[in-house]
C-alpha cells in the first residue's frame, strides 16, 4: 500500500486505540480505578467509532 493510498482516518484511530490502553495500564500502576474506568469506556469508544467509519466506507464502496 503506498501512502497515498492511505486511511489516514484508520491511523488515527488505531494511535488513539493505543494511547487508551497505555492510559488503562498507567491508570493501573497509579491504583486508580475511576481514570482506568475512564480510559476503558474512552477505549470502547474510539473502536466503536472505527468499526462505525469502516462499515460505512464499505458500503459507500470506499474500501
Amino acid at each position: 500500500m503506498a501512502v497515498k493510498d492511505m486511511k489516514w482516518i484508520f491511523l488515527f484511530y488505531a494511535v488513539l486505540a493505543v494511547l487508551a490502553m497505555a492510559g488503562i495500564g498507567f491508570s493501573i500502576s497509579l491504583r486508580n480505578a475511576a481514570l482506568g474506568f475512564f480510559f476503558l469506556v474512552f477505549l470502547f469508544f474510539i473502536m466503536g467509532i472505527g468499526f462505525q467509519t469502516k462499515k460505512k466506507w464499505r458500503e459507500e464502496g470506499k474500501l
